[in-house]
Order: C-alpha cells, then structure tokens, then sequence
C-alpha cells in the first residue's frame, strides 16, 4: 500500500467517524478517540486494535491524529540523498524519530514519537477536517 492510498483511505474513515460525533463538543470528540474508546467503538479504525495493541506505548494514547500532520511523504519521493530516494520525513524533525534507511531508499520511521498523540498538541492543531490538519504532508518534490 502506498502512503497516499493509506492516508485517503484513513482520511475517509476519519470522516466517518466525524460524522457520527456533529453534535458532540470539540473536548468530547477528542476524547472519544483515546485508544481504549476507539479499540470499543471503533474497532476497524486501526489494525492494532484487534490486538488491544497501541502503536505508541503511553499512559494517554490519543488517535485523533493517526497519521502526524509533521510526516512528510511523496510516493514518487522527496530528493535523493546520497544516491538513495527520500520517501518520507518529520518536518520538525523530531527527536524521537528516526530512519529506516535500506540500500536505495529511506523512510521516516515515528514509531519512537508521540508527538500527535498527546491531547494538548491536539487542541492546539485541532479541525474537525482531518484533511485540513493534515493539508501539507503530501509533497510534490522528485
């Protein structure tokens, strides 16, 4: 699966949650989507919730913003680095990530970031338009 059929694909599911929480507040709806609500409520959102599993192991797991609006991805690539195809990376180039680097190509890996799961980041970067949060991670570059 390429990064862009996982995000619009996720976007929509998304969406359709949203649709199911109009009539609820901001702080509400940030707060349905803690991990142990959306593993209940949701459980086709994420794979890992079939396992009980969270991607980021901390107390407060959010999963409003699956997917950072900081990851940067282009199918096609980003740049070329040293021979090797950029696919993927953290704009805030956050200390907790890092990158999976094989022999032609190199990927963001956030498995060690919880940046976009903490609720204070996500009342500070909230829409109620996944897309519209996430609006700038696609790029256009190679």
């Amino acid at each position: 699966m390429s990064y862009s059929s996982w995000f619009e694909a996720h976007g929509q599911k998304h969406k359709n949650i949203m649709k199911k929480l109009e009539n609820l507040s901001d702080e509400e709806v940030i707060t349905y989507f803690r991990f142990e609500n959306m593993v209940e409520k949701e459980p086709d959102f994420c794979f890992l919730y079939k396992e009980n599993k969270k991607c980021h192991e901390m107390e407060v797991l959010n999963c409003y913003l699956c997917a950072c609006p900081n990851f940067k991805f282009d199918d096609e690539g980003i740049s070329k680095e040293g021979g090797k195809v950029l696919y993927s990376a953290c704009s805030i180039e956050s200390k907790d990530g890092a990158q999976f680097v094989s022999d032609d190509t190199i990927h963001q890996d956030c498995s060690a970031c919880t940046v976009p799961h903490h609720e204070a980041y996500i009342k500070k970067h909230f829409s109620r338009d996944w897309f519209e949060i996430m609006r700038n991670v696609k790029q256009n570059k190679v």
